[in-house]
């Protein structure tokens, strides 16, 4: 058992060659392993059948390596505005979705709102969705060093949201704009759910994270 890890880990040492963070994937692969041997250990299973159960559990060395060089290429700061600028698309369009329904009279642009403005649940659990996707793909990507990551990106990406409800609370922007969405029970609910969107964040990065192992 031993031996086989130590050839694993040998081979995946050759294929990872100059990466930053060798020393630490084979860290974290050692312990992977050494749990996954253990676990086989009382099975009484041959050396060919073990070395296949990690090569279908894991990947083989070179595509771990690969995959890993294929997340070095996934800097921070694209990954980051990435999200900002898919947060910012629904944003603006959103806003344009608005203006133009209040503003002007098209009837597609009507036949829109009123069908958006009928599945308001849908429209929060997708957009939870977003949420739990942007913490797993950074969980997945980055692993333990995506934390920080992580909050910076929810911080940069929730910013227009909150300037948004806190103008519609202020009625700033007029409240008929969203009829018949913004009701009082409706405004109760989206705080509610914007205060769980970091907790939903939260959950995926340790999701993707996992997973990333």
């Amino acid at each position: 058992m031993i031996q086989l890890k130590t050839e694993f880990l040998a081979e995946l040492d050759r294929h990872l060659g100059k990466h930053a963070d060798k020393d630490q994937i084979l860290t974290e692969y050692d312990i992977h392993i050494t749990e996954m041997l253990e676990d086989l250990s009382d099975t009484q299973r041959g050396g060919e059948e073990v070395i296949s159960e990690l090569y279908s559990r894991l990947g083989t060395p070179q595509e771990i390596a690969a995959s890993w060089r294929e997340e070095l290429a996934m800097t921070p700061m694209k990954t980051q505005w990435v999200f900002i600028s898919a947060n910012l698309l629904f944003f603006v369009g959103g806003i344009i979705l608005t203006l133009v329904h209040n503003l002007f009279e098209f009837s597609f642009i009507d036949m829109a709102w009123q069908n958006l403005t009928s599945i308001p649940a849908v429209i929060i659990f997708l957009y939870l969705f977003f949420w739990a996707l942007l913490g797993y793909e950074i969980g997945k990507g980055f692993g333990h060093k995506g934390r920080r990551l992580m909050k910076k990106t929810f911080i940069l990406s929730i910013l227009p949201n909150l300037i948004l409800m806190n103008l519609t609370l202020l009625k700033l922007i007029p409240h008929d704009w969203f009829q018949p969405l913004l009701s009082p029970a409706f405004i109760v609910i989206c705080i509610l759910f914007t205060a769980l969107l970091y907790p939903v964040c939260w959950i995926g990065y340790r999701w993707g994270k996992k997973a990333s192992i």
